[in-house]
């Protein structure tokens, strides 16, 4: 079998990059060792910047209407309620920043939308499929599997997470640190005796680990989350459960009617040495490997996808050189650094989270993507890197006019350029100060590519980028 692209793993992070592809036009196919898809809701905070991905992928409203904004903490001593504890520290929606905090569903569901989005563009995932060999030349990836024909490919993305195959096989080292000896259960669960309103904290207590219960929106469950003593095997068994929720709270053991689905984890920071190889890309937990206190995991590897679908596109359909490509490593490895340090901080206690786990600062200022062609831009205005702000001026909804599979170029307080031989959408809004004036050419993943006073170099760069 041929395709564009081979997607190795249907977690979040191979859902949404199969997802981009299939509404530019490109034949991915995903491949999933699993028999389904991951049904557990570990991954269950969706940061502000990732609700701005969900909004262009078209499934925002399904997103909203499966979650809820966190809860706010109930700390609870000797069974009685001692005080509130707030998770988050989340600013008011703005007119340029829309989103803020972040929004709570569990990870089976999110997968679950982003599988219906993939199926309604026409593309699919082969359950059961196990990769056992990967190999690669100058035209292509060719992809074996356990059972059933091998796969051909031009290239190949690594979606398949921290233990997966495909980086082991190409011999990419990972390389980084145990964030906590201690080890941690994570469960989804059926209880009665503590009610939905709230999360429900129960602080350690001798040499007992904390526990706390969340109530998962749009289900009857709690994700139940303990630690434990260094060396500790957690039980992941109804009984071991039932135990450990008698132990470390004021319910009774059957409280616990029903274990939907239990893990247990190592909490670890872990970076892969390097994000492509050849013609095949690490994406998600394949490339790095968080804590989930940070709320960072999931969120970081969709991003992931959002900066290497459209270069794929691009390049795929020949309107870009494969140098394009480079970028991806450049831009997401930095990227994915700071944010496992920043995880890694959240985690021990030394960061808040709040504005820095939002995602909306993350750019690519300095990036070989980054052209600004400026020399008079005031200190902290908009440059080619940040973000690109939402906002309305002139009847015109910036999100609204980025939203597809399109570049943008903007021009604020401005005419817009006469580009011959080109047809890049454009939009022209009176000055708006999250912009300043100018010439703004907004990436296809909502970063500015390209900003200047006049549109000299716009051309060259819209030709080199695919835009």
């Amino acid at each position: 079998m041929n395709t564009d692209v081979l997607v190795v793993g249907a977690g979040p992070t191979g859902l949404a990059l199969a997802l981009d592809l299939a509404r530019r036009g490109v034949s991915a196919l995903v491949v999933e060792k699993a028999e389904g898809l991951f049904p557990g809701s570990r991954g269950k905070g969706i940061q502000p910047r990732t609700m701005e991905v969900l909004d262009d992928f078209g499934v925002l409203d399904a997103v909203r209407a499966a979650g809820a904004p966190y809860p706010v903490g109930m700390i609870w001593q000797d069974g009685e309620r001692a005080g509130e504890h707030r998770l988050f520290e989340a600013g008011e929606p703005t007119e340029s920043e829309p989103f803020q905090g972040p929004w709570m569903v569990p990870q089976w569901r999110t997968q679950e939308i982003l599988f219906a989005r993939l199926r309604e563009l026409g593309g699919e995932v082969a359950f059961g499929r196990e990769l056992v060999g990967i190999a690669q030349d100058a035209d292509g990836v060719t992809a074996r599997f356990a059972s059933g024909a091998p796969v051909r490919a031009r290239y190949a993305v690594a979606s398949d997470g921290g233990r997966g195959a495909v980086r082991r096989a190409l011999g990419i080292g990972m390389t980084g640190e145990t964030v906590d000896p201690q080890p941690m259960l994570v469960a989804d669960v059926r209880l009665t005796g503590l009610d939905r309103e709230n999360c429900h904290v129960f602080p350690p207590t001798g040499d007992q680990g904390f526990m706390a219960a969340w109530p998962l929106p749009g289900t009857e469950d709690f994700q139940l989350i303990a630690q434990f003593e260094e060396g500790t095997v957690p039980d992941l068994s109804l009984d071991g459960i039932r135990k450990l929720v008698a132990t470390r709270s004021h319910l009774a053991a059957d409280a616990v009617t029903e274990v939907r689905w239990a893990s247990d984890f190592r909490p670890r920071a872990a970076m892969a040495d390097r994000f492509r190889q050849g013609r095949v890309f690490l994406a998600g937990d394949a490339a790095h490997v968080h804590s989930p206190a940070g709320g960072q995991g999931l969120n970081t590897s969709v991003q992931d996808a959002y900066n290497l679908g459209w270069k794929l596109a691009a390049v795929l359909r020949g309107e870009a050189d494969a140098a394009l490509l480079d970028s991806y490593e450049e831009e997401r490895l930095p990227n994915a650094a700071a944010m496992l340090g920043l995880s890694t901080g959240v985690h021990r206690g030394e960061v808040r989270r709040g504005e820095a786990t939002a995602q909306l600062g993350l750019g690519y200022r300095g990036c070989s993507l980054a052209v600004e062609t400026r020399t008079d831009a005031a200190e902290g205005a908009l440059q080619a890197g940040d973000r690109a702000p939402d906002g309305v001026r002139g009847g015109v909804r910036l999100f609204d006019a980025f939203r597809g599979p399109h570049w943008t170029l903007v021009a604020v307080g401005t005419d817009l350029p006469d580009l011959p031989g080109y047809s890049l959408r454009g939009v022209r809004i009176p000055p708006y100060e999250a912009y300043g004036t100018g010439l703004f050419l907004v990436r296809p993943d909502g970063y500015v590519g390209w900003a200047g006073a006049s549109a000299e170099g716009l051309a060259e760069y819209a030709a080199r980028v695919g835009a």
